[in-house]
Order: C-alpha cells, then structure tokens, then sequence
C-alpha cells in the first residue's frame, strides 16, 4: 500500500522559511514523479514543484521560482521542498503525492496523496 507523509509545516512570519518533507512508502516502481501541490479554501489544487525520481529533474510554479526548491533524497525515500522568502498568500494547505504525470504539475494526473501538512505565513 503507498503512503505519503507529510511533515514541516507550521506558523511562520513573512519572509521566513519552512522545509517540507513527504516520505514515500510501499512504492515499488523504478521511475516515478512526485509532486508538491497546494490548495486554498475554495480553490482548485494547483502544483508547485515536481522532482523525477531517475533524472532529478525538477519543474516549478512560476509564482514559486527562485523561492522554494523541490530535492530527493532516494535512499531515504523522502523529498523536501525548501520554501524561502515565504509570503502571506503562501497560506495554504501543502500535499505530497506520486504519479506518472505527461503534465508534471497538473494534480490530475497524479495517483497517490498524502493527506496534507498546513502552512501558514503570518506576522
């Protein structure tokens, strides 16, 4: 059975930082993608950074570029996603998940969610 779980989350201030976790379990597949998503209330989920497992080859949301950095650790079976220079409207809840995905950042196409892990960026 795939597990994800995340782990990282919390409350800080504007401009701060937070590192994301998800670790992977029951996951067999040689190549895979896994993505970071996000969802607001009310909101459609949308992607934030994926990571190929093989290649390492990552892809961001423009909104994001230059602030957060998605990274694997293959070994460990967890990726990160390191968020900088965070701002209020990153308020949101983060969710890991693994998939195959044509479109690395489109949720749809993605199999297995982890339940989610609250960000909040507040003074």
């Amino acid at each position: 059975q795939v597990q994800l779980v995340e782990s990282g989350g919390g409350l800080v201030q504007p401009g701060g930082s937070l590192r994301l976790s998800c670790a992977v379990s029951g996951f067999s597949s040689a190549s895979y993608t896994i993505g970071w998503f996000r969802q607001a209330p009310g909101k459609e989920r949308e992607g934030v950074a994926s990571i190929k497992s093989s290649a390492g080859t990552t892809s961001y949301l423009n909104s994001v570029k230059g602030r957060f950095t998605m990274s694997r650790d293959n070994t460990k079976n967890i990726v990160y996603l390191q968020m900088n220079g965070l701002k209020p409207e990153d308020t949101v809840v983060y969710y890991c998940a693994v998939g195959w995905p044509s479109i690395e950042l489109q949720p749809y196409e993605y199999d297995h969610w982890g339940q989610g892990t609250q960000v909040t960026v507040s003074s």
